[in-house]
Protein backbone atom coordinates (compact mmCIF):
# COMPACT_ATOMS: atom_id res chain seq x y z
CA UNK A 1 0.00 0.00 0.00
CA UNK A 2 1.34 3.14 -1.11
CA UNK A 3 1.92 5.81 1.78
CA UNK A 4 0.47 9.22 1.72
CA UNK A 5 3.13 11.86 1.42
CA UNK A 6 3.36 14.55 4.42
CA UNK A 7 2.39 17.59 1.89
CA UNK A 8 -0.63 16.32 0.32
CA UNK A 9 -1.65 15.36 4.66
CA UNK A 10 -0.35 19.03 5.50
CA UNK A 11 -2.37 20.66 2.59
CA UNK A 12 -5.56 18.26 2.93
CA UNK A 13 -5.50 19.69 6.71
CA UNK A 14 -5.54 23.31 5.14
CA UNK A 15 -8.50 22.40 3.02
CA UNK A 16 -10.33 20.40 4.96
CA UNK A 17 -10.20 21.83 8.86
CA UNK A 18 -12.32 18.85 10.20
CA UNK A 19 -9.92 16.20 8.96
CA UNK A 20 -9.37 13.72 11.50
CA UNK A 21 -8.81 10.03 11.46
CA UNK A 22 -12.66 8.97 11.59
CA UNK A 23 -13.59 6.91 15.04
CA UNK A 24 -15.00 2.86 14.69
CA UNK A 25 -18.27 4.75 14.21
CA UNK A 26 -16.98 6.53 11.32
CA UNK A 27 -17.19 10.03 13.03
CA UNK A 28 -14.95 12.87 12.66
CA UNK A 29 -14.69 15.94 15.15
CA UNK A 30 -16.04 19.55 13.94
CA UNK A 31 -14.14 21.22 15.69
CA UNK A 32 -10.12 20.88 16.66
CA UNK A 33 -10.47 22.08 20.43
CA UNK A 34 -8.28 24.71 19.70
CA UNK A 35 -10.21 27.03 17.99
CA UNK A 36 -13.06 27.80 15.51
CA UNK A 37 -10.82 26.46 12.03
CA UNK A 38 -13.55 25.31 9.92
CA UNK A 39 -16.49 27.42 10.91
CA UNK A 40 -17.69 30.58 9.60
CA UNK A 41 -18.85 34.01 12.04
CA UNK A 42 -22.06 34.75 9.41
CA UNK A 43 -23.34 37.50 11.59
CA UNK A 44 -22.28 37.70 15.22
CA UNK A 45 -19.46 39.75 17.11
CA UNK A 46 -16.09 38.28 16.89
CA UNK A 47 -16.34 37.08 20.86
CA UNK A 48 -19.88 36.02 20.47
CA UNK A 49 -18.17 32.50 19.63
CA UNK A 50 -15.20 30.73 20.98
CA UNK A 51 -13.62 27.97 22.37
CA UNK A 52 -11.75 26.82 25.22
CA UNK A 53 -10.79 23.15 26.58
CA UNK A 54 -12.59 21.11 23.46
CA UNK A 55 -16.39 23.01 24.51
CA UNK A 56 -17.49 26.06 22.32
CA UNK A 57 -18.48 28.43 24.14
CA UNK A 58 -21.58 31.17 22.66
CA UNK A 59 -22.35 34.93 24.31
CA UNK A 60 -25.65 35.25 22.94
CA UNK A 61 -25.21 38.16 22.05
CA UNK A 62 -25.92 39.61 19.11
CA UNK A 63 -28.83 37.08 17.67
CA UNK A 64 -26.93 35.55 14.91
CA UNK A 65 -25.02 32.26 13.55
CA UNK A 66 -21.84 30.71 13.38
CA UNK A 67 -21.83 27.83 10.33
CA UNK A 68 -19.63 24.80 8.41
CA UNK A 69 -17.48 26.44 6.09
CA UNK A 70 -18.13 23.38 3.97
CA UNK A 71 -21.89 21.93 2.81
CA UNK A 72 -23.44 19.14 3.50
CA UNK A 73 -25.83 16.48 2.23
CA UNK A 74 -26.57 13.04 4.41
CA UNK A 75 -25.00 13.10 7.37
CA UNK A 76 -25.77 11.83 11.52
CA UNK A 77 -24.38 15.04 13.55
CA UNK A 78 -24.34 14.77 17.72
CA UNK A 79 -23.57 17.13 19.68
CA UNK A 80 -23.92 18.01 23.63
CA UNK A 81 -25.33 20.98 25.10
CA UNK A 82 -26.07 22.83 27.76
CA UNK A 83 -28.02 26.29 28.59
CA UNK A 84 -26.01 28.40 31.44
CA UNK A 85 -29.15 30.47 32.53
CA UNK A 86 -32.44 29.24 32.88
CA UNK A 87 -34.87 30.12 29.73
CA UNK A 88 -31.87 30.10 27.36
CA UNK A 89 -32.80 30.03 23.60
CA UNK A 90 -30.48 28.32 20.89
CA UNK A 91 -30.44 26.11 18.30
CA UNK A 92 -28.61 24.03 15.62
CA UNK A 93 -29.57 25.05 11.94
CA UNK A 94 -29.71 22.00 9.41
CA UNK A 95 -29.28 22.84 5.12
CA UNK A 96 -28.87 26.13 5.46
CA UNK A 97 -28.30 29.62 3.36
CA UNK A 98 -24.71 31.02 3.67
CA UNK A 99 -25.69 34.62 5.48
CA UNK A 100 -29.04 35.20 7.09
CA UNK A 101 -32.00 35.54 5.12
CA UNK A 102 -33.74 38.95 4.47
CA UNK A 103 -35.31 41.05 7.66
CA UNK A 104 -33.39 38.36 10.24
CA UNK A 105 -30.96 37.35 11.81
CA UNK A 106 -31.33 33.88 11.20
CA UNK A 107 -30.12 31.48 8.17
CA UNK A 108 -32.64 30.12 5.69
CA UNK A 109 -33.21 26.31 6.86
CA UNK A 110 -34.36 23.53 9.37
CA UNK A 111 -33.75 24.63 13.04
CA UNK A 112 -33.66 22.36 15.61
CA UNK A 113 -34.99 23.76 18.78
CA UNK A 114 -32.36 24.30 21.97
CA UNK A 115 -34.24 25.71 24.19
CA UNK A 116 -34.20 25.33 28.10
CA UNK A 117 -37.28 24.49 30.42
CA UNK A 118 -37.81 27.91 31.80
CA UNK A 119 -38.90 29.29 28.79
CA UNK A 120 -41.70 27.79 29.36
CA UNK A 121 -42.81 30.48 31.76
CA UNK A 122 -43.31 32.90 29.11
CA UNK A 123 -45.79 30.66 27.05
CA UNK A 124 -49.54 32.16 27.29
CA UNK A 125 -51.44 29.07 28.58
CA UNK A 126 -54.27 30.65 27.01
CA UNK A 127 -53.45 30.33 23.48
CA UNK A 128 -53.03 27.62 21.66
CA UNK A 129 -49.36 25.49 22.01
CA UNK A 130 -46.84 26.71 18.72
CA UNK A 131 -43.85 25.68 20.81
CA UNK A 132 -42.39 23.41 23.34
CA UNK A 133 -39.15 23.53 25.44
CA UNK A 134 -36.77 21.59 23.37
CA UNK A 135 -36.60 19.03 20.18
CA UNK A 136 -38.98 21.43 17.80
CA UNK A 137 -37.54 20.64 14.59
CA UNK A 138 -39.01 23.20 11.66
CA UNK A 139 -38.25 25.37 8.94
CA UNK A 140 -37.79 28.59 8.80
CA UNK A 141 -37.83 31.82 6.66
CA UNK A 142 -38.41 30.39 3.57
CA UNK A 143 -37.17 26.76 3.95
CA UNK A 144 -40.17 23.83 3.88
CA UNK A 145 -40.63 20.49 5.66
CA UNK A 146 -43.50 17.94 6.42
CA UNK A 147 -43.58 17.11 10.06
CA UNK A 148 -43.46 13.90 12.08
CA UNK A 149 -46.09 13.21 14.85
CA UNK A 150 -47.73 16.28 16.62
CA UNK A 151 -47.23 19.35 14.73
CA UNK A 152 -48.18 22.80 14.38
CA UNK A 153 -48.18 23.90 10.61
CA UNK A 154 -44.93 22.52 9.47
CA UNK A 155 -43.31 22.32 13.25
CA UNK A 156 -42.58 18.55 14.61
CA UNK A 157 -43.12 18.76 18.04
CA UNK A 158 -41.02 15.94 20.20
CA UNK A 159 -43.08 13.01 20.99
CA UNK A 160 -42.08 13.24 24.80
CA UNK A 161 -40.23 15.66 27.59
CA UNK A 162 -36.40 14.31 27.49
CA UNK A 163 -34.08 17.45 27.79
CA UNK A 164 -32.66 18.44 31.04
CA UNK A 165 -33.19 21.61 32.80
CA UNK A 166 -29.94 24.05 33.06
CA UNK A 167 -27.09 24.18 34.11
CA UNK A 168 -27.34 19.97 33.00
CA UNK A 169 -26.14 18.19 29.63
CA UNK A 170 -27.87 17.16 26.85
CA UNK A 171 -27.22 14.75 23.68
CA UNK A 172 -28.77 15.32 20.19
CA UNK A 173 -28.39 13.06 17.47
CA UNK A 174 -29.34 14.62 14.35
CA UNK A 175 -29.59 12.66 10.97
CA UNK A 176 -30.04 14.14 7.75
CA UNK A 177 -30.94 11.59 4.65
CA UNK A 178 -32.52 12.53 1.16
CA UNK A 179 -34.44 15.49 2.61
CA UNK A 180 -35.51 13.48 5.80
CA UNK A 181 -34.27 14.87 9.12
CA UNK A 182 -35.09 13.32 12.33
CA UNK A 183 -34.04 14.38 15.75
CA UNK A 184 -33.34 12.28 19.06
CA UNK A 185 -33.05 13.73 22.49
CA UNK A 186 -30.98 12.43 24.87
CA UNK A 187 -31.16 8.83 23.36
CA UNK A 188 -34.79 8.82 21.71
CA UNK A 189 -35.73 10.02 18.21
CA UNK A 190 -38.60 12.60 19.00
CA UNK A 191 -39.35 14.62 16.43
CA UNK A 192 -38.35 15.38 12.66
CA UNK A 193 -39.89 15.96 9.35
CA UNK A 194 -39.60 14.65 5.67
CA UNK A 195 -39.64 16.53 2.43
CA UNK A 196 -36.94 19.47 3.40
CA UNK A 197 -36.13 21.88 1.29
CA UNK A 198 -33.31 22.65 0.98
CA UNK A 199 -31.79 19.50 1.91
CA UNK A 200 -28.36 20.51 1.15
CA UNK A 201 -26.66 23.28 2.69
CA UNK A 202 -24.42 24.57 5.64
CA UNK A 203 -24.83 23.52 9.57
CA UNK A 204 -24.69 26.12 12.09
CA UNK A 205 -25.28 26.97 15.96
CA UNK A 206 -27.44 29.31 16.73
CA UNK A 207 -27.02 32.93 19.09
CA UNK A 208 -29.96 34.00 20.77
CA UNK A 209 -29.61 36.00 23.66
CA UNK A 210 -28.51 33.66 26.26
CA UNK A 211 -25.13 32.02 26.88
CA UNK A 212 -24.89 28.26 25.78
CA UNK A 213 -22.34 25.73 25.48
CA UNK A 214 -21.49 22.65 23.10
CA UNK A 215 -19.35 20.23 23.22
CA UNK A 216 -18.30 16.74 21.90
CA UNK A 217 -19.43 17.97 18.29
CA UNK A 218 -19.12 15.43 15.51
CA UNK A 219 -20.15 14.55 12.43
CA UNK A 220 -20.65 10.98 10.03
CA UNK A 221 -20.82 11.60 6.24
CA UNK A 222 -23.43 9.28 4.35
CA UNK A 223 -23.81 9.21 0.92
CA UNK A 224 -25.06 11.41 -1.78
CA UNK A 225 -28.54 10.86 -2.50
CA UNK A 226 -27.78 13.39 -5.78
CA UNK A 227 -28.95 16.74 -4.39
CA UNK A 228 -29.20 18.98 -7.23
CA UNK A 229 -28.57 22.51 -7.51
CA UNK A 230 -32.29 23.06 -6.79
CA UNK A 231 -32.44 21.32 -4.01
CA UNK A 232 -29.26 22.83 -2.26
CA UNK A 233 -28.34 25.84 -0.69
CA UNK A 234 -26.54 28.81 -2.62
CA UNK A 235 -22.70 28.51 -1.89
CA UNK A 236 -20.75 31.12 -0.46
CA UNK A 237 -19.22 33.83 -1.97
CA UNK A 238 -17.14 34.75 0.27
CA UNK A 239 -19.14 36.96 2.09
CA UNK A 240 -18.20 39.55 4.67
CA UNK A 241 -20.66 40.50 7.01
CA UNK A 242 -19.96 44.14 8.06
CA UNK A 243 -21.99 44.83 11.09
CA UNK A 244 -21.19 42.87 14.43
CA UNK A 245 -24.69 43.75 16.05
CA UNK A 246 -22.88 45.29 19.43
CA UNK A 247 -21.59 48.38 18.27
CA UNK A 248 -19.72 50.67 15.20
CA UNK A 249 -15.95 48.60 15.06
CA UNK A 250 -15.29 48.30 11.21
CA UNK A 251 -17.48 51.45 10.30
CA UNK A 252 -15.85 55.31 10.16
CA UNK A 253 -19.06 57.21 12.21
CA UNK A 254 -19.08 60.90 11.09
CA UNK A 255 -17.88 63.31 14.06
CA UNK A 256 -21.19 64.58 16.19
CA UNK A 257 -23.53 62.05 14.83
CA UNK A 258 -22.25 59.35 17.19
CA UNK A 259 -25.76 59.62 19.16
CA UNK A 260 -27.80 58.72 15.76
CA UNK A 261 -26.09 55.90 14.67
CA UNK A 262 -27.40 53.07 17.54
CA UNK A 263 -26.22 49.37 17.95
CA UNK A 264 -29.60 47.42 18.49
CA UNK A 265 -28.91 43.49 18.58
CA UNK A 266 -28.49 42.27 15.08
CA UNK A 267 -30.34 45.84 13.93
CA UNK A 268 -28.85 49.02 13.46
CA UNK A 269 -30.98 52.24 13.85
CA UNK A 270 -30.69 55.79 12.63
CA UNK A 271 -32.36 57.60 14.96
CA UNK A 272 -33.34 60.65 13.00
CA UNK A 273 -36.83 62.42 14.43
CA UNK A 274 -36.04 65.49 14.51
CA UNK A 275 -35.34 65.28 10.46
CA UNK A 276 -31.88 66.76 10.63
CA UNK A 277 -30.12 65.40 7.76
CA UNK A 278 -26.87 64.02 8.30
CA UNK A 279 -23.15 62.86 6.44
CA UNK A 280 -23.53 59.12 5.43
CA UNK A 281 -21.59 56.32 7.54
CA UNK A 282 -18.98 54.45 5.94
CA UNK A 283 -17.56 51.18 6.01
CA UNK A 284 -14.02 50.26 6.51
CA UNK A 285 -14.31 47.71 3.67
CA UNK A 286 -14.17 48.71 0.36
CA UNK A 287 -15.54 47.28 -2.65
CA UNK A 288 -14.42 47.38 -6.49
CA UNK A 289 -16.28 45.09 -8.07
CA UNK A 290 -19.00 42.52 -6.65
CA UNK A 291 -21.65 42.71 -4.52
CA UNK A 292 -22.76 44.81 -1.38
CA UNK A 293 -26.34 43.57 0.62
CA UNK A 294 -28.13 45.76 2.98
CA UNK A 295 -31.43 45.04 4.65
CA UNK A 296 -34.01 48.38 5.83
CA UNK A 297 -37.35 48.70 6.76
CA UNK A 298 -38.58 52.05 7.01
CA UNK A 299 -40.89 53.53 9.33
CA UNK A 300 -44.64 53.64 9.18
CA UNK A 301 -44.33 57.58 9.28
CA UNK A 302 -41.68 57.80 6.63
CA UNK A 303 -42.63 60.21 3.70
CA UNK A 304 -41.55 58.34 0.29
CA UNK A 305 -42.29 61.79 -1.21
CA UNK A 306 -38.74 62.56 -0.25
CA UNK A 307 -35.65 60.93 0.13
CA UNK A 308 -36.00 58.16 2.76
CA UNK A 309 -32.70 56.04 2.63
CA UNK A 310 -29.93 55.30 0.67
CA UNK A 311 -26.92 53.15 -0.03
CA UNK A 312 -23.53 54.71 -1.27
CA UNK A 313 -20.85 52.96 -3.34
CA UNK A 314 -17.03 53.36 -3.89
CA UNK A 315 -16.76 56.28 -1.41
CA UNK A 316 -19.00 58.73 -3.39
CA UNK A 317 -20.45 60.79 -1.68
CA UNK A 318 -23.89 60.23 -3.62
CA UNK A 319 -26.17 57.38 -3.26
CA UNK A 320 -26.08 54.47 -6.01
CA UNK A 321 -29.34 53.92 -4.82
CA UNK A 322 -31.82 55.92 -3.44
CA UNK A 323 -35.02 54.78 -1.53
CA UNK A 324 -38.18 57.34 -1.76
CA UNK A 325 -38.47 60.04 -4.43
CA UNK A 326 -35.46 61.87 -5.67
CA UNK A 327 -32.53 61.99 -8.18
CA UNK A 328 -30.09 58.81 -8.23
CA UNK A 329 -28.83 56.25 -10.55
CA UNK A 330 -31.01 54.22 -9.38
CA UNK A 331 -34.50 55.08 -7.54
CA UNK A 332 -36.95 52.40 -6.29
CA UNK A 333 -39.73 54.88 -5.23
CA UNK A 334 -43.28 55.14 -3.02
CA UNK A 335 -44.90 52.37 -5.89
CA UNK A 336 -42.06 50.04 -5.34
CA UNK A 337 -41.64 50.23 -1.53
CA UNK A 338 -44.16 49.31 1.63
CA UNK A 339 -43.38 51.36 4.78
CA UNK A 340 -42.82 49.18 7.73
CA UNK A 341 -41.95 45.89 6.18
CA UNK A 342 -38.32 44.76 5.23
CA UNK A 343 -35.94 44.85 2.25
CA UNK A 344 -33.27 43.22 1.05
CA UNK A 345 -30.77 45.40 -1.15
CA UNK A 346 -28.63 43.83 -3.43
CA UNK A 347 -25.93 45.97 -5.26
CA UNK A 348 -23.70 44.27 -8.21
CA UNK A 349 -21.40 45.89 -9.27
CA UNK A 350 -19.12 44.95 -12.40
CA UNK A 351 -16.88 48.11 -13.78
CA UNK A 352 -19.67 51.01 -14.46
CA UNK A 353 -22.62 48.70 -14.65
CA UNK A 354 -24.60 48.70 -11.27
CA UNK A 355 -27.91 45.85 -11.27
CA UNK A 356 -29.84 46.84 -8.05
CA UNK A 357 -32.58 43.98 -6.93
CA UNK A 358 -35.27 44.61 -3.78
CA UNK A 359 -37.06 41.93 -2.34
CA UNK A 360 -39.23 41.89 0.17
CA UNK A 361 -39.01 38.13 1.27
CA UNK A 362 -36.90 35.75 0.43
CA UNK A 363 -38.78 34.51 -2.19
CA UNK A 364 -40.99 37.52 -3.72
CA UNK A 365 -40.58 38.53 -6.98
CA UNK A 366 -37.39 40.81 -7.19
CA UNK A 367 -37.62 43.94 -8.56
CA UNK A 368 -34.54 44.82 -10.53
CA UNK A 369 -33.13 48.17 -11.94
CA UNK A 370 -29.50 48.56 -13.48
CA UNK A 371 -28.19 51.70 -14.25
CA UNK A 372 -24.07 53.30 -15.25
CA UNK A 373 -22.14 54.50 -12.66
CA UNK A 374 -19.28 56.93 -12.71
CA UNK A 375 -16.70 57.48 -10.07
CA UNK A 376 -13.89 55.72 -8.25
CA UNK A 377 -13.06 52.29 -9.10
CA UNK A 378 -13.00 51.07 -5.82
CA UNK A 379 -14.11 52.56 -2.29
CA UNK A 380 -16.21 51.90 1.00
CA UNK A 381 -20.02 51.12 0.95
CA UNK A 382 -21.71 53.65 3.23
CA UNK A 383 -25.38 54.22 4.42
CA UNK A 384 -27.36 57.82 3.85
CA UNK A 385 -28.38 60.11 6.24
CA UNK A 386 -31.58 62.25 5.56
CA UNK A 387 -33.30 62.84 8.32
CA UNK A 388 -35.66 59.85 8.32
CA UNK A 389 -35.74 57.12 11.12
CA UNK A 390 -34.69 53.69 9.85
CA UNK A 391 -34.10 50.48 10.58
CA UNK A 392 -30.89 48.50 9.03
CA UNK A 393 -29.89 44.91 9.22
CA UNK A 394 -27.20 42.09 7.45
CA UNK A 395 -24.68 43.84 5.68
CA UNK A 396 -22.70 42.17 3.71
CA UNK A 397 -19.97 42.75 0.48
CA UNK A 398 -18.19 40.24 -1.56
CA UNK A 399 -15.82 40.70 -3.74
Amino acid sequence: MKSTPLLCVLALSTTFPFLHAADDEGFVPMFNGKDLSGWVNANCAPETWSIKDGVVSCTGIPTGAMRTAKQYENFIMECEWRHLTSGGNSGVFIWGSPISAPGVPFLRGIEVQVLDHGYMKKADPTKPRWFTTHGDVFPIHGATMEPHGDHSGQRSFPSEERSKPSPEWNHYRITGNNGTLTLAVNGKVVSGGDKCFWRKGYLALESEGAPVEFRNVRIKELPSTGATAADTAPLDQGWKHLYNGLDLRGWKVPTGTESKWKASNWNLKLDSTGGQEGPALWSDAELANGEFIADFQLSKSADLTKACTGFCVRGDQNPAVLIGSGKAPIVFGPDQVKLGKWYRLRLKLDGQKATATLTETQDANPQVLEATLEGHPKGPVGIADFGTPVTFANFFIHE
